[in-house]
């Protein structure tokens, strides 16, 4: 009789993991579990036939009873759990809490941010240290500072943004090398990277655009540490392969003055493309990067500094001509449309 009643309740088990599949509701679980473990179900009426069984055979008959509804109520609320996440996927419409979740969407730099601080980390590899200062300037330390006084030509070449007579937005960062110089003794070795403001617009030139200027002072600096300096900074930027070259130039701060060419990015230096000219450097094989020079002797009068005593170099150079070249972007505009198609390439 024992035999008989522990293959029942195994039975019991076997027919539980075998319906509880197909009940597709919360409704067909319930009829199955009180047919199975009801006041009156399968399991009950298998326990009435513990009063018939001998003493020696009650304590395994029930042990095994216990343990077959505790499976039975095991595997039964195991599929009511499934039911209901169901249940609730549907209510999310279709979505499933339990799935991992999707990764945001991230930004990137932009692509004048990357080359400003590309261009940075060259040039403090070099020993420039990086220095900052306002955007609102006054006219001594823009223009007057730097050689340039109220009726001097090069004023017309900034097309300056004035504010009042005596106060504008600064046309260059130059400045920021003045209030170094005004600040410190040398040596000097500084970069000043920020954004600049000019009255011109179209598709070459934006009013606002952005700007690093160097400037090195000490004792016995000459042309020939200019020359070094930039050819290995522009080769570290635009590859060890890169010819550069100086030209003859002015600017009002610095004499001697030069400014210094790279052979083109997208040509390489060939002036052609597939037979067709270069747009880029428009035949010649050759691209302006930046202009430098000794700095003038009246900028140092003009900060106190010995000219008999001190020499040094100042350069400056366009970041988003730096980034059109390294980038390969055709149009000026690109960089400020903030168009997302454009942007997420440089993620």
């Amino acid at each position: 009789m024992l035999k008989s009643f522990l293959e029942g309740l195994d039975g019991l088990t076997l027919e539980c993991n075998a319906r509880r599949g197909q009940a597709c509701s919360l409704k067909d679980l319930e009829a199955l579990r009180v047919d199975l473990l009801g006041r009156k179900g399968k399991l009950a009426a298998a326990m009435g036939a513990l009063a018939k069984m001998g003493p020696e055979d009650k304590p395994a008959a029930g042990k095994k009873a216990n343990e077959v509804k505790a499976a039975l109520t095991a595997m039964l609320e195991a599929r009511q759990a499934d039911l209901e996440n169901a249940a609730a996927g549907d209510s999310l419409g279709g979505f499933d809490p339990s799935l991992p979740g999707r990764r945001p969407a991230v930004g990137s730099l932009h692509p004048i941010t990357l080359a400003m601080q590309e261009i940075c980390e060259v040039l403090t590899g070099l020993g420039f240290e990086v220095v900052s200062g306002p955007e609102v300037e006054n006219d001594w330390h823009n223009f007057e500072a730097l050689n340039m006084p109220p009726d001097h030509p090069a004023r017309d070449m900034q097309d300056t943004l004035y504010i009042s007579d005596r106060v504008l937005l600064r046309t260059h960062t130059s400045p920021l090398q003045v209030r170094t110089m005004l600040s410190r003794k040398p040596p000097v070795a500084v970069i000043a990277p920020g954004k600049v403001y000019r009255r011109d617009s179209d598709l070459t030139h934006t009013p606002m655009f952005h700007q690093i200027e160097g400037l090195l002072v000490d004792k016995h600096v000459s042309m020939g540490d200019l020359r070094g300096t930039l050819t290995a900074f522009v080769r570290q930027l635009f590859g060890e392969k890169t010819d550069v070259r100086f030209r003859p130039s002015f600017f009002p701060f610095t004499e001697p003055s030069a400014e210094v060419d790279i052979s083109c990015c997208m040509c390489g230096g060939a002036g052609h493309i597939s037979g067709e000219p270069c747009r880029v450097c428009k035949r010649t094989g050759w691209v302006e990067i930046l202009g430098c020079g000794m700095v003038d002797p009246n900028v140092y009068r003009a900060v106190g500094y010995d000219p008999e005593s001190v020499t040094g170099f100042a350069f400056g150079l366009g970041v988003e001509r730096v980034a059109m070249l390294k980038y390969g972007i055709g149009d000026l505009r690109m960089l400020f449309e903030n168009d997302v198609r454009f942007l997420e390439q440089f993620s």
